[in-house]
């Protein structure tokens, strides 16, 4: 009988657990904008693999615009004001979702679900 208890107490435990550790090593605060910098809003989830993709792309080929470009990243499971607030603003339905806002702070993109690294990039050179 304690076998059982065990047996199911862990079935239970550890996918709670995985998405704990998932969600802690994801955690990215968003920014507030700069006046005159073009914008990208990245809606993403730790337990999302098309997210995890776009977070490689991200990684490989952002550095190049981090001056030019600003970067913000919600996770959508976060469940704090601000988060909500972009959601409810955006209409996210599904992640990963990027806006891409220019310089005065209008949409001129919106990408929903992964993309080639060399269409990201080209997105990022048009951007101004």
């Amino acid at each position: 009988m304690k076998k059982n208890i065990i047996i199911i107490s862990l079935i239970f435990a550890i996918p709670l657990v995985a998405y704990w550790m998932l969600t802690m090593s994801n955690s990215t605060t968003a920014k507030t904008t700069e006046a005159g910098k073009p914008q990208v809003v990245k809606f993403t989830s730790a337990m999302c693999l098309d997210c995890q993709t776009m977070n490689k792309i991200f990684k490989e080929i952002f550095p190049k615009y981090q001056e030019k470009i600003i970067l913000t990243e919600i996770p959508v499971q976060d469940s704090s004001a601000f988060n909500q607030e972009q959601i409810k603003k955006y209409n996210v339905t599904l992640v990963p979702t990027i806006i891409l806002l220019n310089s005065e702070g209008k949409q001129v993109q919106r990408i929903e679900g992964a993309i080639e690294k060399d269409k990201m990039e080209k997105y990022l050179q048009e951007l101004k």
